[in-house]
């Protein structure tokens, strides 16, 4: 095994320190295992949780949010973070609430897609991102006002979806969840 893959750098010093509820900012200078020292910017975030939300075989999405990372609105799946003392399973009825209007009630059927956290981009952050299919019943009632897109879950309508969703979180988690049920779409 490589000596730099299994022996942690050394914090040497840290000398930014941003903190929000949301996000903390963080600039330290490390020395590597080779001794080098670098200087080193990293965010510790609350870990993610995204919904893959299914009623009458079709994918729901709330509609489009505007993101300032990019500077427009986007397509998404159902998400949010996840409270310091909440799991993630816990989050997804509140996600749900918040941005589709549906209760806790409605959910047939709430299955993981990943049971451990991916790591969202593990040299520049701790975020961790889990997923989870929501199935709806079928005679839910969901308001056609928070409903921003759908999309068949058939061959079509995935690859369809995959056109129009730039998300990479919601594209990793949806190509996912198509591999474990074995539904192939050719892109």
């Amino acid at each position: 095994m490589n000596e730099s893959a299994k022996s942690p750098w050394k914090t040497l010093d840290r000398f930014l320190e941003i903190n929000s509820r949301w996000v903390e900012v963080i600039a330290e200078h490390l020395e590597t295992t080779e001794g080098k020292t670098v200087e080193y910017w990293r965010v510790e975030r609350a870990d993610s949780v995204v919904i893959l939300t299914i009623q009458a075989d079709k994918l729901l999405f709330p509609p489009p949010m505007y993101r300032p990372g990019v500077g427009e609105a986007t397509l998404d799946f159902p998400g949010g973070r996840v409270e310091a003392e909440a799991t993630p399973a816990a989050e997804v009825p509140a996600i749900l609430k918040k941005e589709l209007g549906v209760t806790e009630s409605v959910i047939a059927r709430l299955e993981p897609i990943n049971t451990v956290g991916w790591a969202i981009n593990s040299s520049f952050s701790n975020q961790k991102l889990y997923g989870f299919v929501a199935e709806l019943h079928h005679t839910a009632t969901v308001n056609p006002e928070r409903i921003g897109a759908e999309y068949p879950v058939t061959p079509d309508g995935i690859r369809d979806l995959l056109k129009k969703l730039t998300c990479l979180q919601c594209r990793a988690l949806l190509l996912e969840w198509q591999n474990q049920v074995n539904f192939r779409v050719e892109i």
